[in-house]
């Protein structure tokens, strides 16, 4: 496969395929290439490119890893762990990495594929100190002309065969993602409200409350009081004095808005809490738990000073019982 790759350094490259031949035209010599030098090669995809990789490798297939794409990170903050969960398992042995990687596109909704795409472009910062490459494929036979276009503008090259050529549209990261960012809608004149003075013990008992009236279980309620508690400190940990928390419900989820306060309060890199956390504590940590634990999490920095979060947790009506 011809490519001027630089040890060490992370590329990101995506592959749009229309049929299994296009598929195979990229997959077989980026993993035959891998495989040849003793590199590890991880296979992400559906069920069904998984068997056409292996028949077409042959007796080299043995040493192929795979994963179901539906099992290889549900949401994007479950993908970065899994990607990164494989470079790290060998980094300490100095080998270089190959992963080709797919999205499922269908039966999301348009918040979840604005996730994904802004993950997609995310990918080159988080994975920028790996010694990896990641293909990403999209199958366009399934996937909408603008998740075509956000390919384009997210990965810095894309493959043809065993061709790497560049991608004319890319768009840097945190530009990228800034483009993207809309201002979030006021929480509803409804939603209940905890004024400040909010300390976190104030806190833990309203995320309760309002997680019971809702109708969760006592897990799910243990969990909202824990998530609000790790958004709150994240929250001061970025110079917030103080917040307003506001909760709702809307269909299929229960809403969480709080509001920083204090024009210390700084907005971090937009891919920030998405790397799980490490030996060395870090204040993205709590973010990082409230990632895992919500469907979806909105930062934005707020005109008169301080920084609003939104937390989306999934399906309230699925887990009105135990």
């Amino acid at each position: 496969m011809s490519t001027d790759r630089v040890p060490g350094r992370f590329e990101h490259q995506a592959c749009l395929y229309g049929d299994e031949e296009e598929f195979l035209a990229m997959a077989v010599p980026f993993a035959e290439e891998g495989l040849a030098a003793g590199e590890p090669v991880l296979a992400a995809t559906t069920p069904a490119n998984i068997a056409l990789l292996r028949d077409a490798l042959g007796e080299r297939a043995y040493a192929l890893d795979t994963a179901e794409i539906a099992c290889f990170g549900r949401r994007p903050v479950d993908r970065v762990a899994a990607l990164l969960r494989y470079t790290d398992s060998f980094r300490a042995r100095g080998r270089p990495v190959r992963m080709i990687a797919e999205t499922v596109w269908e039966g999301q909704c348009t918040r979840q594929i604005n996730e994904w795409k802004r993950l997609e472009s995310g990918l080159n910062v988080l994975l920028a100190h790996t010694d990896a490459r990641l293909i990403c494929p999209y199958d366009t036979r399934g996937v909408p002309d603008h998740v075509v276009e956000a390919a384009w503008a997210t990965h810095p090259r894309h493959v043809v065969g065993d061709l790497v050529l560049p991608c004319g549209t890319y768009t840097e990261p945190e530009t990228y993602a800034a483009a993207r960012d809309s201002p979030l809608p006021p929480p509803p004149p409804h939603a209940a409200l905890l004024e400040p003075p909010a300390s976190l013990e104030a806190v833990r008992r309203f995320a309760r409350l309002r997680a019971e009236t809702a109708g969760l279980n006592e897990e799910r309620v243990a969990q909202a009081a824990t998530l609000v508690n790790e958004a709150l400190t994240w929250l001061l940990a970025r110079g917030a004095s103080d917040a307003e928390l506001r909760v709702w419900e809307e269909p299929g989820a229960v809403v969480w808005d709080l509001l920083g306060l204090g024009r210390q309060a700084t907005l971090p890199g937009r891919f920030a809490g998405f790397v799980p956390p490490g030996s060395q504590p870090s204040a993205d940590d709590a973010l990082w738990l409230v990632r895992s634990l919500c469907e979806a999490v909105e930062i934005r920095a707020v005109a008169d000073g301080g920084l609003r979060l939104r937390l989306r947790c999934a399906d309230a009506r699925a887990l009105r019982w135990p």
